[in-house]
């Protein structure tokens, strides 16, 4: 980091290091393995749950680490700066863990989080379906009430965590009401050889390839009755909505991850590349357009910092969180497509980290919500 954010402190800075070490060290070495086969290997997140950095900001009475949410944003930082795109930390720490240590009972928090904080198991929350996308409320996977159990039926695509995970939070509708009155949300351990559990192909797509984002379906799935997060049906939309502001904070922190490194990485390629006799940096268009990328990199880490600050004092309303989410991903994709022109010719080149950059950036805009409907949320506040 250029600069201290003011929500850090010296034992962050050491978790900083520790986190930068596991990656270059020990994730980055198996990346091409991981973008060939599609997804991470599971020992990596064992071996994170080792070292300390599963769940950080979880009590210690689970499992965690018994920090804060800065300690998550510490480890997506580090992760983003490492140039890894394999392992799937924010969903599994900053947002699974955290729907459990909200809503689950405190036997189920004894039971599920510890073995989420070891690497043990990986976690995924199901929300997408095939014709929902941004539309929670329109989601169809459905599940009935069979004695103790829940019967699940339906599919979902675009699963961060899909094809790895031992345990799923799963969006279904239960019960008779319509809308977002008849959402719920369970909790399933699976395997592949739990009945009517199917992965389904891990998708290929534009970036981020190393990590598993999976088609999955149910068919008469059976979950234990007691997994019902929260204990009563018809609570999880309002239980979505509430961990949303978090879900897109980390969403923002990605975005101000890969526009710092885009930045910082162009500095330094303009510096050493020769052009016209001179290094390219010396030309005054790449002077301008570095000199706006890097005001643009401080203007979203001033905002990002205080967002973070904020969230950690419990004060991150929903609408700040939606601008902070839409604003510096928007920023973050103009950003890397700027400094990758700066490149020439080896930008487009896979050799060159701001290619994957380019790639991998390209999907903030969509996840947790696409940045069209963070910007409905802003106006609604209006």
């Amino acid at each position: 980091m250029t600069r201290r954010s003011p929500w850090s402190s010296d034992e962050l800075e050491q978790v900083r290091g520790l986190a930068a070490a596991y990656f270059t060290k020990e994730v980055l070495p198996n990346v091409p393995k991981h973008v060939a086969q599609g997804y991470p290997d599971k020992a990596l997140y064992r071996r994170a749950g080792e070292l300390g950095l599963l769940c950080m900001s979880i009590p210690e009475a689970y499992g965690g680490g018994g920090g804060t949410f800065a300690h998550e944003a510490v480890l997506i930082e580090e992760q983003i700066r490492a140039g890894d795109p394999s392992m799937g930390f924010g969903v599994h720490c900053a947002i699974v863990a955290h729907y459990l240590l909200a809503y689950a009972s405190e036997a189920q928090k004894q039971k599920w989080l510890p073995r989420l904080a070891s690497g043990e198991w990986v976690g995924a929350i199901a929300m997408t379906e095939p014709g929902t996308g941004s539309d929670l409320q329109a989601i169809s996977t459905r599940a009935v009430r069979d004695g103790d159990f829940y019967r699940v039926s339906g599919a979902k695509t675009f699963i961060s965590n899909g094809h790895v995970c031992d345990f799923i939070i799963i969006a279904v509708r239960t019960g008779d009401a319509k809308g977002h009155a008849g959402i719920s949300l369970l909790c399933a351990e699976v395997s592949d050889t739990t009945p009517g559990f199917t992965r389904g192909r891990i998708l290929d797509k534009l970036g981020g390839k190393g990590q598993d984002t999976t088609e999955l379906f149910f068919d008469d799935l059976k979950v234990p009755a007691v997994n019902l997060l929260g204990g009563e049906e018809g609570h999880g939309f309002v239980q979505m909505m509430q961990q949303l502001p978090q879900e897109r904070l980390i969403v923002a922190l990605m975005g101000m991850a890969s526009l710092e490194r885009a930045v910082d990485l162009t500095v330094e390629y303009t510096k050493q590349r020769h052009v016209f006799g001179k290094p390219l940096i010396a030309l005054q268009n790449t002077r301008f357009e570095l000199a706006e990328c890097a005001t643009l990199k401080r203007v979203c880490r001033t905002f990002i910092d205080d967002c973070i600050q904020s969230h950690i004092e419990g004060q991150l309303d929903v609408t700040t969180a939606a601008m902070a989410k839409y604003w510096v991903t928007d920023q973050a994709c103009i950003v890397v497509d700027r400094c990758l022109q700066l490149f020439g010719g080896y930008g487009y080149m896979k050799e060159y980290p701001i290619a994957h950059l380019f790639a991998d950036t390209r999907v903030l805009r969509i996840f947790a919500g696409a940045n069209e409907i963070m910007k409905e949320l802003v106006a609604r506040s209006l």
